[in-house]
């Protein structure tokens, strides 16, 4: 299973949560931060419907195929806030 980690860090004058090097908005407050990263970390949990999908892969070649609604990322919240 795909494990999906927000990361809530110090950026750009406030705070803001990051996954993958890709950072949220800017936060006035870790808290405020925190928060965001909790609902987006949940909405990642929430099941959907199986679909069709078609995605370009690393190689520029189109691919096709079903994605299952019932196939979501365990989520994590962690800190990186500094004491």
């Amino acid at each position: 299973m795909v494990k999906v980690v927000y990361e809530v860090v110090e950026h750009d004058g406030g705070w803001a949560y990051k996954f993958n090097n890709v950072f949220s908005e800017t936060f006035p407050s870790h808290e405020a931060a925190r928060a965001a990263a909790e609902r987006a970390a949940a909405e990642q949990r929430v099941p959907g419907r199986t679909e069709a999908i078609q995605f370009e892969d690393g190689q520029g070649n189109w691919r096709e195929e079903t994605a299952s609604g019932s196939d979501r990322p365990a989520t994590e919240v962690v800190d990186k806030k500094t004491p």
